[in-house]
């Protein structure tokens, strides 16, 4: 059957519900170049405006999906597993969760982003570490996976392309906040991927692009009723981003940080808390345990034994990066001339911090992107970040900076000490909030 592309835009402008192969043919038009960036333009803000059903939701997912190659891991000896993040501020979680999950039996092909507004991007973190590479041919990249049981690279141009096409759209159209259409984008690649089960990490908070509890719940449970729809076994887990998640935010301090969790050299509570929910879910969605106390109890055996190091290790040498990454990774990350405390002028225990702003305080010293065209600074960020309740004083700074030069340390100073707030009554709630099922 024909279309024509503003009667579809006509329909959801009304309110219509759209039917599948409508749906599929504005997907196909916007990849082959047959519908026209103002078309699609006008279906975005239509959608934004009138909403879609679960239904259509999925429709647009698949169809998404189906605009490039899909990944076929049926030869893998176990479940092919991935979780995904909606952004966050020192969340380095898929650094550990992969090799975690490695060790306990399952495959991790995971497919990650760039920083993302105030937001780190697991990518360009692994692209500190000189040598690795984020974006290996779909032969070595299929290799790391069987060898190694994980892998993390970045989007190939041939995975999901119409939805790239689509969010640039978007972006300069005013529509990137709509439930529906980031549900699609964010499932479409992980369509794409092939996988078996999938855990989706729904940040709220101070921190996360939905800042209020109920946002967040409205972005999971569409997020996990439409993969399930779309035949992908899927759990939500929303997790707290009233404070870093780390202690770290920035790239290569981030991978630092990892490391000192992996090896058991340093390891922030609320950080350990989310990476194992996330992975124990991971682990009962696949079938390689039998339920969530088992699945827990398997990943913590991961970490504490070394082998989810030591997997890690492997990973990052197959994919180009030093042998000795994991025994020596202080030496091949990029530190920068400037590294001191900053401290809060007056003494105090935290009462709030406005995360984002620590994000965007990265981001401002060049550790992330004003343009999609940025170079990345690996090496600068902040360490050592104090959390909600903690006392800071002469002797406890706020964070200390890894800056370039005197200008940005002074800048990411004054950043600094403007996102945090002293008090006498702090308000800290758990790491992990609740399971969303759908």
């Amino acid at each position: 059957m024909t279309y024509l592309p503003q009667e579809i835009i006509r329909r959801k402008r009304d309110g219509a519900t759209l039917t599948a192969p409508e749906i599929a043919f504005m997907v196909e038009g916007l990849t082959a170049g047959t519908v026209t960036e103002g078309q699609v333009a006008a279906f975005a803000m239509a959608t934004f405006f009138r909403g879609m059903a679960i239904e259509e939701r999925v429709a647009l997912t698949l169809a998404m999906r189906d605009s490039g190659t899909v990944l076929d891991w049926s030869d893998l000896n176990g479940p092919a597993l991935d979780k995904h993040s909606t952004g966050g501020i020192g969340d380095t979680v898929s650094l550990m969760l992969a090799p975690a999950i490695a060790a306990c039996g399952g495959y991790v092909p995971m497919i990650s982003g760039r920083g993302l507004g105030h937001t780190g991007g697991t990518l360009d973190k692994l692209d500190s570490v000189k040598g690795y590479q984020t974006q290996p041919d779909n032969a070595l990249f299929r290799k790391v996976v069987r060898q190694m049981g994980c892998a993390v690279i970045g989007q190939t141009a041939d995975l999901a392309p119409a939805d790239k096409r689509f969010y640039g759209i978007r972006d300069v159209t005013g529509t990137v906040e709509s439930i529906d259409l980031i549900t699609a984008s964010i499932l479409s690649k992980k369509l794409a991927a092939g996988l078996h089960g999938l855990v989706l990490d729904v940040k709220t908070g101070t921190g996360a692009f939905m800042a209020t509890l109920d946002a967040s719940r409205a972005l999971a449970d569409s997020l996990v009723k439409v993969a399930n729809g779309a035949g992908l076994p899927t759990v939500g887990v929303i997790t707290d981003m009233n404070e870093p998640l780390g202690t770290a935010a920035g790239n290569a301090v981030e991978v630092q940080l990892a490391v000192d969790f992996l090896t058991g050299k340093r390891i922030d509570p609320r950080m350990w808390d989310v990476t194992v929910a996330l992975s124990a879910e991971m682990l009962v969605l696949g079938k390689l345990q039998p339920d969530y106390a088992s699945a827990k109890a398997a990943i913590e055996t991961a970490f504490t034994s070394g082998k989810a190091a030591e997997i890690f290790g492997r990973m990052v040498a197959a994919l180009g990066g030093p042998a000795d990454f994991v025994e020596k990774a202080d030496s091949y990350l990029d530190r920068p001339a400037i590294v001191r405390p900053i401290h809060a002028e007056t003494s105090g225990t935290i009462t709030a911090i406005d995360t984002r702003a620590i994000g965007v305080a990265v981001v401002a010293m060049g550790g992330g992107r004003v343009r999609a065209a940025d170079p990345i600074d690996h090496a600068v960020g902040f360490t050592t970040l104090a959390g909600l309740g903690e006392t800071v004083d002469a002797s406890r700074p706020l964070g200390v900076v890894y800056a370039r030069t005197e200008a940005q340390a002074e800048a990411a100073a004054v950043a600094l000490r403007q996102a945090y707030a002293l008090g006498s009554s702090p308000v800290r709630g758990p790491a992990v909030i609740e399971r969303v099922t759908g």
